[in-house]
């Protein structure tokens, strides 16, 4: 069912409805691309958030192939090439590894992963849903949109599970907690406040990534879930935090920090909330993020703009309960470049002061993270965008049958390492057992 283009631009609204099951075969129809996004706010179960949500789309979907790519940005430099005048949308990520060419850092670690550190495409074929209806664009093609849809209603989903993902740890027990340790004489020392302390569970496996995401996101559903496709490299993300968000002069960044896991009863889970929401640890990792976040900010805002619109917000997701914090500002540039160069890598995943911890990142991590704790989104015409953070990702190269989960957490000098392990069993724990969800929320 490959698709054969010739430049040529259309598009078309119609209900969602005629296109059912439409989340599914958008991802069934990623297979005939080298290159796929699908962002998925899964809005139906985030809706009256608070602060939280600040949604344009309830789904963007782009496909193309790379070489029909000419315009695809593949260096940092070339986001100069979108601007105001761009009346094209761009989908792609920032690897955290970008960093290397933000600030005077450096990577050794294990790549198995071989993401670039950065590329945007402008999609062939793209779908935007809001409220029930479907605009789908066609931007080089010569196959009509009502054959498009009727290529979709083709499809036919399994309904069956995939097998079980087995992972194995990079590094054992005892070697984190021995990390968290030597982690924390440097907070003592003086080096850092803070550190995001990350550890691989990894097998050499073979998955369907397509059918592996589609039951990621029925049983996991999160506000910033995402499927990407660079080839044979694969990112399956049910990621519940926002990087950034630009909606013209506003900027918007929401940070995680603080999780507890979800209670086996309604009474219990009530408790883990409670407890999350009283902890002192918490509350001061939480904060000591969102200094770090108003100081990125303060870098590209209009003075006395950066305000702090909620602190430390508890909000409940399928397997965990999250501590998340919304600080916004209102922009003195529309410069891409200086935006992400100001902001990135984000504090949530790096620690205070963000230089020093990611030097100290790679003293104690044992593998690069890929696209794990750096960003995927869009940028749309006019230049506004929405970014999320690479976390609950699986990442998968299909040729060399590779497949990754990291997880970690922020260590301070209240940590303690034992529970800071079991919190990344919590992450994990959402991936491999993705069915087990939680409803009584």
């Amino acid at each position: 069912m490959l698709l054969y283009f010739c430049t040529m631009q259309r598009s078309e609204s119609i209900p969602v409805q005629k296109i059912p099951d439409l989340k599914s075969k958008l991802v069934e129809f990623a297979r005939e691309f080298e290159l796929a996004c699908i962002l998925d706010s899964n809005a139906q179960f985030y809706l009256n958030r608070g602060n939280y949500s600040y949604r344009n789309y309830d789904l963007i979907a782009g496909f193309s192939y790379v070489s029909s790519g000419s315009d695809n940005i593949n260096d940092f430099n070339e986001f100069r090439r979108i601007n105001n005048k761009d009346d094209n949308w761009y989908l792609g990520y920032l690897s955290y590894d970008l960093k290397n060419e933000l600030e005077n850092l450096s990577s050794s670690n294990n790549d198995m992963l071989e993401w670039p550190p950065i590329f945007f495409f402008k999609p062939d074929i793209q779908f935007l849903l809001i409220n029930n209806v479907i605009n789908i664009k066609v931007n080089r093609s010569d196959v009509e949109i009502s054959e498009l849809i009727d290529c979709l209603n083709l499809y036919e989903i399994s309904q069956a599970n995939p097998s079980p993902i087995h992972l194995v740890p990079r590094i054992s027990r005892r070697e984190y907690i021995s990390s968290v340790n030597k982690i924390q004489e440097k907070i003592q020392k003086g080096y850092i406040y803070e550190m995001n302390f990350c550890q691989e569970f990894f097998n050499h496996s073979t998955i369907d990534p397509y059918s592996v995401y589609r039951n990621m996101n029925l049983h996991s559903p999160s506000p910033f879930s995402v499927f990407f496709k660079y080839i044979d490299k694969f990112l399956l993300s049910s990621s519940p935090e926002r990087f950034l968000k630009k909606v013209n002069s506003l900027i918007i960044s929401q940070p995680i920090k603080g999780t507890a896991a979800r209670g086996s009863d309604r009474r219990e889970d009530q408790l883990l909330k409670n407890h999350l929401t009283g902890s002192v640890k918490e509350r001061s990792e939480n904060i000591m993020i969102v200094d770090l976040v108003r100081n990125d900010l303060s870098k590209i805002a209009q003075k006395n703009s950066v305000k702090v619109e909620e602190l430390c917000g508890i909000y409940s997701f399928p397997h965990v309960h999250q501590m998340i914090s919304t600080v916004s500002a209102h922009l003195s540039t529309n410069s891409l470049n200086e935006i992400i160069k100001a902001t990135f890598p984000m504090g949530s995943m790096t620690g205070a002061p963000k230089i020093e911890a990611m030097n100290i990142i790679e003293e104690y991590e044992s593998t690069k993270r890929g696209l794990y704790s750096g960003t995927v989104g869009y940028i749309s015409p006019g230049m506004n965008f929405d970014f999320n953070v690479v976390i609950r990702s699986l990442q998968y190269h299909a040729s060399k049958k590779y497949l990754s989960y990291l997880a970690g957490g922020a260590i301070t000098a209240l940590s303690d390492p034992e529970k800071e392990y079991e919190e990344c069993l919590t992450k994990i724990y959402g991936i491999i057992n993705a069915e087990q969800k939680v409803n009584y929320a």
